[in-house]
C-alpha cells in the first residue's frame, strides 16, 4: 500500500506537482501533464481513463445512491428526490466538459457563483454535488472531495407576511382551483405539494391526515368550519368524479399549474413580494397567536426550524431608566 501523502492531497494517485508542473508518475517514469491543475486532471483522466465517462455519466451512474439516507439506505422523502434529480440535470449540463478527477475547489465556487443569485438552488447545488463527489471518492478517483469548504449561499430571513386584507384580494382574483388550494394551505399549514396531493383516504374522522413528501413527517389536521369547507370547495371541482382517490379528482394539479395561477392572481391583485409558499407563514404565525403549536402544525421536529415562519416578530417598546438626583 502506497504512503498517504502529506501534501497535495486532492491530487489523484500518482500525480504530483513538481518544478511548477504536474505529473502522471507510473512505474518510475514521470509524464508531464500539463502546468496547471484543470489541464492537468483533464489529462490524467484521457490517459488512465478516469471514472469512464463524464461528470454527466458520472452522476447518472451514482443518482441511485445519492437518493438514499447515508445512514439508513432507505429512499429520501418523495420531494427530496424530486428537487436532487432536477438539481442533478442541471449539474450534468453546467459540468458537462468536467470528469469527476478534473473538478477542482475552484470549479466548484465558479459554480456556486454562476448560482448565487438563486441561493437555495445554489445551496441545493452544492449538497447534491458534495454527495456525488462524495461517491467519487469512495471509487477511489479522487482523493478529497472538492466541495469541502466551499461556503453554502446566506439565504436572509424572509419577512414578508400576508395580511387577512391581501389574502381576501388574491382569492377574489384567483380561479376556483387556486382558490381551493389557499384554503387548504391556510387551513391546515401545509407546504402546496402536500395539499394538492391529498388523497380521499386521508380524509379521517379526526382530521386531514398527512404524511409530508419532504420530510416524512405524520400529522393530523383537526376538523374546523375553515378546513371543512376548503375540503369541500377543493371536491367540488370534480363534481361528477366518482370517488377519486385524490381530494382534486384523479390527478393531482401540478406545482407549475398551481405557481402560474398564483403569480397572474397576485398581478391582477397589484399585491408584490408575495409567494404562495407564505400562507404557511401566514398560518404558523396566526396559529401561535391563537394558542396553537406551531411547531406540531408544521410538522417540525426542530423549533428552530418552525422560528423562520413565524411573522409575528415587532420591535419592543422599551422605557428607559430615569435619573435618580440627590435632592
Amino acid at each position: 500500500m502506497n504512503r498517504p501523502r502529506k501534501h497535495n492531497r486532492d491530487l489523484p494517485p500518482c500525480v504530483y506537482l513538481r518544478h511548477g508542473a504536474y505529473y502522471l508518475v507510473r512505474r518510475g517514469k514521470w509524464q508531464r501533464l500539463a502546468p496547471d491543475r484543470p489541464t492537468a486532471l483533464r489529462e490524467y483522466a484521457r490517459l488512465v481513463g478516469g471514472s469512464g465517462g463524464t461528470m454527466g455519466a458520472f452522476i447518472a451512474e451514482v443518482l441511485p445512491r445519492v437518493l438514499r439516507d447515508t445512514k439508513t439506505g432507505k429512499l429520501k422523502a418523495g420531494e427530496t428526490q424530486r428537487q436532487y434529480k432536477i438539481t442533478a440535470d442541471l449539474l450534468t449540463t453546467m459540468l458537462a466538459q468536467f470528469t469527476p478527477e478534473s473538478i477542482t475547489t475552484h470549479d466548484v465556487w465558479d459554480l456556486r457563483g454562476e448560482l448565487i443569485e438563486t441561493p437555495s438552488n445554489a445551496n441545493r447545488a452544492l449538497t447534491v454535488l458534495k454527495l456525488v463527489m462524495d461517491e467519487a471518492v469512495h471509487k477511489r478517483l479522487i482523493a478529497v472531495n472538492p466541495v469541502i469548504g466551499v461556503k453554502r449561499v446566506k439565504i436572509p430571513s424572509r419577512k414578508r407576511r400576508i395580511t387577512v386584507a391581501e389574502y381576501d384580494r388574491i382569492h377574489a382574483h384567483a380561479d376556483p382551483l387556486l382558490q381551493a388550494v389557499m384554503a387548504l394551505c391556510y387551513a391546515t399549514g401545509q407546504r402546496v405539494m402536500d395539499v394538492a396531493t391529498i388523497r380521499s383516504d386521508a380524509l379521517l374522522d379526526e382530521g386531514v391526515y398527512f404524511r409530508q413528501q419532504k420530510t416524512g413527517s405524520e400529522v393530523i389536521i383537526a376538523w374546523t368550519p375553515e378546513l371543512r369547507e376548503a375540503v369541500a370547495a377543493a371536491r367540488a371541482l370534480k363534481p361528477n368524479a366518482l370517488r377519486p382517490p385524490l381530494l382534486f379528482g384523479f390527478a393531482a394539479p401540478t406545482y407549475a399549474m398551481i405557481r402560474k395561477r398564483w403569480v397572474a392572481a397576485i398581478k391582477a391583485a397589484r399585491i408584490e413580494g408575495a409567494t404562495i409558499h407564505d400562507l404557511r407563514a401566514m398560518a404558523a404565525t396566526d396559529a401561535k397567536a391563537q394558542g396553537i403549536d406551531p411547531q406540531a402544525l408544521l410538522g417540525h421536529t426542530d423549533a428552530a426550524t418552525t422560528r423562520i415562519y413565524l411573522r409575528d416578530k415587532v420591535v419592543p417598546v422599551v422605557p428607559g431608566p430615569v435619573m435618580k438626583r440627590r435632592a
